[in-house]
């Protein structure tokens, strides 16, 4: 096994885990698998490729929440738009040049933590009139998730939390299960446009569905204020090295 092999793996592994306890996998794979010389919208179809099964199992680990979920929200529409959004924010993906991709790549990170750090205040001053916008605030992260997957679970949390859904855990479960439909639908797209490095993908799905249910087990048992700190400040970290790097 070489070392850029051995780069991936791990990197998938603890994307996997990541993405089960607050978002951003791709923080770590897309950087591993552009310093092992993929180009970077092939290495970003490639990492989201390899954390789609980690999305499952973290789901799997999430079933109590999700079965709590279901009496409270509309889970037929949400998982629709989901789909819709995977699908058009892949093939917008498909349409951008590497360059540009790579430039836009710390601003998206960016976003996505700023959003998750305002959300609470938002929440407090805006919560009667918050609902209504879920489904459509959801399209936008669909599209989001479908051409960048990085930053996708931060998104989604900002998202509910702003729509009035105060467990994390239970944002935690729907954020996985949106994840997995809309990273599903993508990956068949970019395996249409041929932009997945298949050497690295299929070995980092193993790695990560690993990482993914590793991850949703020992998620339960953060505390909701550790959980938010550990969101805001992977997303901060890995928005900062991008623009380094």
């Amino acid at each position: 096994m070489t070392w850029t092999l051995c780069l991936a793996l791990v990197a998938a592994f603890f994307g996997g885990a990541l993405n089960a306890v607050a978002g951003g996998g791709s923080f770590l794979t897309l950087p591993a698998l552009l310093a092992v010389g993929v180009p970077p919208v092939v290495a970003n179809a490639t990492g989201t490729l390899a954390l789609l099964p980690g999305y499952l199992a973290s789901c799997l680990g999430y079933r109590r929440e999700l079965r709590q979920l279901a009496g409270h929200y509309p889970l037929g529409r949400i998982l629709l738009i989901s789909l819709i959004g995977g699908v058009a924010g892949a093939l917008l993906l498909l349409a951008t040049s590497n360059t540009f991709f790579r430039a836009l790549v710390p601003w998206l990170l960016l976003l996505a933590t700023l959003l998750f750090v305002a959300a609470p205040a938002v929440l407090q001053r805006a919560e009667r009139l918050s609902a209504g916008w879920l489904l459509p605030g959801l399209l936008l992260v669909a599209i989001y998730g479908g051409y960048f997957n990085g930053g996708l679970g931060i998104m989604l949390m900002a998202l509910f939390a702003l729509v009035g859904m105060r467990s994390l855990q239970q944002a935690n479960a729907l954020k996985n299960l949106v994840s997995t439909l809309l990273t599903l639908v993508a990956v068949l797209v970019y395996g249409a446009g041929d932009v997945i490095d298949w050497r690295y993908g299929a070995p980092m799905m193993v790695a990560a569905t690993l990482g993914g249910y590793a991850g949703a087990w020992w998620g339960r048992y953060l505390p909701d204020q550790l959980l938010r700190r550990g969101i805001i400040g992977t997303g901060l970290v890995m928005a900062v090295l991008f623009m380094i790097y």
